[in-house]
């Protein structure tokens, strides 16, 4: 059985036939036994927690995308009271992105924010979900001055080198693999992939973004976590059963899930 342990539930581009119900029948028929929906804001928290709290294999984070500033304070509160819901098992996503936050203010907030995130999790006893890009050096600081847990969380939708990858590992993360990894341009992500242990890896479709070969370029759904979990048994040599059971089991045990 495979995990979806990163996707926007409420952002799935779904057609005029389609429906939530059919794209989690149709992952659930490829042996997709778990999702983790993630948020991205305040707004978006209350949205994924109200429509996954019907389903009991989704569960769900709190947490603001460090793209998305909020400019009153209050959002701290909120977000403590949001993390206490009874299908939220994860804070997140929170990090730094410098790729597309180029003025000084704004990456500040993301700096301070991504503290409130570390110091929520560590007070909720639930892991991180970070992003990070063109951050790598701010992030690793940032995380290296925390008293981090022995499994503080998980550096979803890698997109860095092997050494980045050991330096995450050595703070006790995750490292979770998306459809790019797939992509024929990603050879540095690949070669992270084949050699950090797999006792650390988790897999992910992110979607609706980001899908993997074949369906690169098109919507993404959570049962193409299946194409990515394939694609590294294949790099690894391993079964596509080993993978799948490597990774669910790293999934619930991160996340202190009770399979």
């Amino acid at each position: 059985m495979w995990v979806d342990s990163h996707c926007h539930l409420s952002q799935l581009k779904l057609s005029e036939n389609d429906s939530l119900d059919a794209a989690l029948s149709r992952a659930r028929n490829c042996k997709v036994e778990a999702f983790l929906c993630i948020a991205t804001d305040i707004e978006n928290t209350k949205q994924i927690q109200a429509l996954c709290s019907d389903y009991d294999d989704i569960w769900t984070s709190a947490g603001i995308h460090p793209l998305n500033p909020q400019e009153d304070d209050d959002w701290k509160q909120l977000l403590s009271d949001l993390a206490l819901a009874e299908n939220c098992v994860a804070i997140g996503e929170t990090g730094l992105d410098f790729y597309y936050a180029k003025e000084a203010e704004i990456r500040e907030w993301q700096k301070q924010a991504f503290c409130y995130h570390i110091e929520l999790s560590k007070q909720l006893n639930k892991p991180l979900i970070i992003h990070t890009r063109d951050a790598r050096e701010a992030t690793l600081e940032l995380l290296k001055a925390s008293k981090l847990d022995e499994k503080p969380g998980v550096i979803h939708c890698f997109t860095e080198d092997l050494s980045m990858a050991e330096d995450f590992i050595a703070l006790g993360f995750y490292i979770s693999f998306s459809g790019i990894v797939t992509f024929k341009n990603a050879q540095e992500i690949q070669h992270a992939m084949q050699n950090i242990p797999m006792d650390r890896i988790l897999i992910e479709t992110d979607s609706p973004y980001l899908a993997p070969v074949p369906y690169r370029g098109k919507p993404n759904f959570p049962e193409y976590v299946v194409n990515v979990g394939e694609f590294i048994a294949k790099q690894r040599n391993l079964t596509t059963k080993q993978v799948a059971e490597i990774t669910t089991e790293n999934f619930y045990n991160l996340f202190h899930i009770n399979q």
